[in-house]
């Protein structure tokens, strides 16, 4: 007994643990059933005031389920890696936004590699890619190799800030996989408002600080970028595209859709936001600006008396003051003045430092919080800001606001995302088919355990209460780590019980030939454990090997499956050498065991 101590210590810190992880998915199942059970919706919803904390902590660390069994979101996301690539670009010209465009049209058309097609373009034009990349002096195949090496760089990220974005959101073991060069496929189980979710996964998170240019150099701008079309010269004009609602009457230029209030402000219905917002990235456009200067709309709706909604329009300084990178902190509240959602953010020395100089030497002058392309405010600087701290305000709710603080948080992505393919995902099986999986494997498992007793006697009943602890390990594990339970899983959990009582039948049989051979009871036992060791060791290890190496390959649900088999398999050599053993013991010493224990 003294030496099976430590061993039952163990035991009992092993139960306790798993115990203590299961229990927050009991409390979400039996809170979820007494909610159901009220039979009228006051009822019901004073309940759920009541117990609000205990509900959303049980909720929260409770076991979850994949989108197999519990439905959800499926993507198919793309990053632009030909934004990148311009990024990465100089000296651009003519020729070069010729090509481009040549390579936007054929990137649009097919996966290939954004870089190869870039690099067959240039190749027709005779021209070296080294003109508009890197240095002048590298061979196109250092710069391709250089691209390359970008473009894979940008599509790690991705996948890592996209990731970091959603285990903030909250949703429980998200499948996010690279296709190609340039898209990522994601799974979210359990997501119910996907318009939140795609608004978290496509911003982009690019926040800039830039300067408001006078009211008097807004107005000659416009004036003069007012007369150009609303179409591209490339594009045909959709007389649908653009109609003014007074009348019906279809605007043919920018300066048709944009008006100036008696303050100043220059203003766009929100009826033509989108056709404006086209206008404004275009280059025939810009090159009407001033130097260095870009024309911005406020990312919110300002509404008139009549009920009316209208978009402000800014003219900035296009060069930013300061970008997001110096962000540190953000942390999503309600302002004190109006009670209306903001976001605080705080900044790194370095963006301290700068910030006051900025505020410093603007003062009186208005600051655009620009993130990606839109105007969220634009305060007056009243005076120097010493502290590195600002505000974006200007929004809609606190759920907007608290994903903006996600945003802020997980880094911006290193190119714009869009979404190729959504959809709603529901489960691949009713909860009466899931109910009946279940009772299935319950009764397999009352099936064995029977068989155990039948066949081994007293000897069956430590493998059976060696079997409860292992199935306990698995789902305690994977509630403790916040995974998901699919249908993969489940098979791997029926796997692991196949396992864990093939390891105890190996130690009984070699205990039987034991006791066949003449030897005492704990003769037998000892010998028999150690004899049966070595294979019981070896066909763990290998499973345990193959289980890695379909986690580290597979996707999807294999890894789910791969997942689930580690942790049964490394449950089931510690229940089969350990629990049984020490429970052998126990039965020997209190006279409980004899050698017809065994059959």
């Amino acid at each position: 007994m003294k030496n099976n101590t430590f061993k039952l210590i163990l035991i009992a810190v092993v139960a306790l643990v798993s115990v203590w992880s299961i229990w927050p998915t009991y409390r979400d199942y039996a809170l979820t059933k007494k909610l159901n059970s009220f039979d009228s919706r006051a009822d019901s919803l004073k309940f759920a005031l009541d117990h609000r904390q205990e509900i959303e902590q049980a909720h929260d660390k409770s076991l979850k389920l994949g989108l197999d069994l519990k439905g959800g979101m499926h993507l198919v996301m793309e990053v632009d890696i030909l934004d990148l690539i311009e990024q990465k670009a100089w000296n651009k010209d003519d020729k070069f936004n010729r090509i481009m465009d040549n390579v936007r049209r054929q990137a649009g058309e097919s996966n290939d590699n954004v870089v190869n097609i870039l690099a067959a373009e240039f190749r027709k034009e005779n021209i070296k890619l080294s003109r508009y990349f890197y240095d002048l002096r590298d061979s196109d195949q250092e710069v391709i190799s250089k691209l390359n090496a970008e473009a894979q760089d940008a599509l790690i990220r991705a996948k890592e800030i996209i990731r970091n974005r959603i285990d903030q959101y909250g949703v429980a073991e998200p499948v996010i996989q690279t296709q190609g060069s340039r898209r990522l496929i994601i799974e979210l189980s359990g997501v119910t408002d996907e318009a939140r979710v795609r608004r978290l996964l496509m911003g982009t998170a690019k926040l800039e600080f830039k300067l408001v240019k006078e009211p008097q150099q807004l107005l000659r701008a416009v004036e003069r970028a007012g007369t150009v079309s609303l179409q591209a010269p490339s594009r045909p004009v959709q007389a649908d595209s653009a109609q003014v609602s007074a009348g019906g009457v279809v605007a043919k230029k920018l300066s048709e859709v944009i008006g100036v209030m008696p303050n100043g402000q220059v203003f766009t219905p929100a009826y033509a936001h989108d056709l404006v917002a086209a206008a404004l990235k275009r280059d025939d456009v810009n090159a009407l600006l001033p130097q260095d200067t870009q024309l911005l709309l406020s990312a919110k709706p300002e509404q008139t008396a009549k009920g009316e909604k209208y978009y402000l329009l800014y003219l900035v300084q296009k060069t930013p003051e300061l970008t997001g990178g110096v962000i540190t902190e953000a942390k999503a509240t309600f302002s004190s003045q109006d009670s209306q959602p903001e976001v605080l953010m705080s900044m790194n020395d370095e963006g301290t430092s700068k910030w006051a100089r900025i505020t410093g030497a603007n003062i009186g002058k208005q600051i655009a919080i620009v993130l990606d392309g839109s105007v969220y405010s634009a305060p007056v600087v009243q005076s120097r800001i010493p502290s590195g701290n600002s505000v974006i305000n200007g929004i809609g709710s606190l759920d907007e606001a608290k994903d903006l603080e996600i945003i802020l948080k997980a880094g911006s992505l290193p190119a714009p995302v869009r979404i190729l393919e959504e959809r709603t995902v529901g489960p691949s099986l009713g909860s009466d088919y899931i109910r009946d999986g279940l009772l299935s494997v319950t009764w397999g498992f009352t099936a064995v355990a029977l068989f155990m007793i039948f066949y081994y006697h007293k000897a069956g009943i430590a493998a059976d209460l060696a079997l409860v602890l292992n199935i306990l390990i698995v789902i305690s594990v994977l509630a403790g780590f916040s995974a998901a339970l699919t249908l993969p899983g489940i098979a791997g959990i029926v796997l692991t019980m196949g396992m864990a009582v093939d390891a105890n039948v190996l130690i009984y049989e070699r205990i039987r030939e034991e006791l066949a051979d003449g030897k005492s009871l704990r003769m037998a036992i000892d010998t028999g454990y150690n004899k049966a060791f070595s294979s019981i060791l070896d066909s763990h290890v290998t499973t345990l090997a193959a289980a890695f190496l379909l986690y580290v390959y597979g996707v999807g649900p294999v890894q789910g499956f791969a997942v689930t088999l580690m942790i049964g398999t490394a449950a089931s050599l510690f229940t089969a050498i350990v629990v049984t053993k020490v429970l052998f013991d126990l039965f020997f010493e209190s006279k409980l065991m004899n050698e017809k224990s065994f059959g």
